[in-house]
Order: C-alpha cells, then structure tokens, then sequence
C-alpha cells in the first residue's frame, strides 16, 4: 500500500486546504511529529548509562535529525509570496 493510499483522507484535507504541495507537507510534517513523539517515548525506556535521564546515543540522534527534517518542512510551508520573508535560513534574515 502507498503512502498516497495510507493518508488518503488527511492528504485531502490538506490539499484542499493548502493546495497540493503546501498539503503533502503539513500531512509530512504530522507525520515526523508522530515519529518524533514515538521515538521520544522510546528514548523514556532507553536511558544511556552513561548519563542518566538521557536517552541512548542512538535515540538521540534519531529525535535530532527528526527534529531536523521537522524545521525543513516547516520553513517551506511558512514561506508564502508577498510576506516580505525572504527564502533562506532563519540565521541569514
């Protein structure tokens, strides 16, 4: 089964909301958010022994790059024509 036919319904939603790509993204972006909760709550269990309250390496780095791809999607969703926000990282405004 796709992806397309997994998240039929809420890819519709979106998409008429926001128009196709702005749509595919938010439902992406929902998508990494559920992740990122599952992983987090994964990491609870999986504490490193090195540091106590932390979560293994591994875990961490997996809530990293999901928090990573989260920030991505997000800044191509806000960026609309005409807000006055140029195009680039959040550093470089």
């Amino acid at each position: 089964m796709s992806t397309f036919d997994k998240h039929r319904d809420t890819l519709e939603v979106h998409e008429t909301m926001m128009g196709a790509s702005k749509g595919r993204l938010a439902v992406a972006l929902d998508l990494l958010t559920d992740a990122l909760a599952m992983v987090g709550q994964h990491g609870v269990y999986c504490q490193s022994t090195r540091m106590p309250g932390k979560p293994t390496l591994d875990i961490a780095l997996v809530l990293e790059q999901i928090g990573d791809a989260k920030e991505l999607v997000q800044s191509v969703i806000e960026l609309e024509p005409g807000r006055g926000r140029p195009p680039g990282p959040p550093e470089a405004r």
